[in-house]
């Protein structure tokens, strides 16, 4: 079993390494949200952990891991290898099942940015993942598995964040499953405006309230 230390921090086991992740369990919860960040950011991005703050406090567990680690994170390329991400997020999800008994239909991913190419990368391949939310996502970077995604996705984009609208938009299309666009009016790509970022983790919070543990 993984043992955790510094309160709610947890080593995982991936491919050679060791990635560091912060996990919350609640008692009696509906699901997992398994958060996949951005380039150049981590598992202490600000606006991420402002989600998982709101999805704790409608009884969802949360793990918000290190995609990469610090000597990976040095590599450029590796921000952006999407496949390489992909992948740990695939690993990941099975050490959480391993670990814990979560089982994948009880899983949900919450992507940013590019970190939502990898998790709708991941849901195609494991097709029993509840549910997808991406905020200001690149599914584009996913397109050529989005036809294999089954999972109900929601995908979040700011008013203003015009080129990744469109990136959604087509994305949208090709999507196999339940799915929904939701443009933030007024948001940029960074969701910094004033209230956009609790807007955003409301619709993320009903998304996964709609489908965490019903396609058990």
């Amino acid at each position: 079993m993984f043992h955790i230390t510094n309160g709610n921090e947890v080593k995982i086991p991936v491919a050679g390494c060791l990635l560091t992740g912060n996990l919350e369990m609640p008692g009696n919860m509906p699901g997992m949200v398994i958060f996949s960040h951005g380039s150049g950011s981590s598992r202490n991005s600000p606006r991420n952990q402002m989600v998982a703050r709101a999805l704790r406090k409608r009884g969802m567990g949360t793990l918000l891991f290190d995609l990469l680690t610090e000597e990976e994170d040095q590599n450029y390329d590796n921000r952006f290898n999407i496949e390489l991400l992909a992948g740990r997020l695939i690993e990941v999800t099975q050490w959480l099942e391993r670990e814990t008994g979560i089982k994948a239909c009880q899983t949900g991913y919450f992507g940013a940015s590019t970190g939502a190419a990898s998790a709708l990368i991941a849901a195609a391949e494991n097709t029993d993942i509840a549910a997808v939310v991406s905020r200001g996502g690149r599914p584009d970077l996913a397109l050529p598995v989005l036809d294999k995604v089954k999972s109900p996705t929601l995908l979040m984009v700011g008013g203003y964040d015009e080129e990744v609208l469109q990136l959604n938009k087509e994305a949208l299309e090709r999507i196999g499953g339940i799915k929904k666009l939701v443009v933030v009016p007024g948001a940029t790509h960074l969701f910094e405006e004033a209230g956009k970022m609790e807007a955003v983790a409301q619709l993320a919070g009903d998304w996964f309230a709609d489908y965490l543990g019903s396609n058990c």
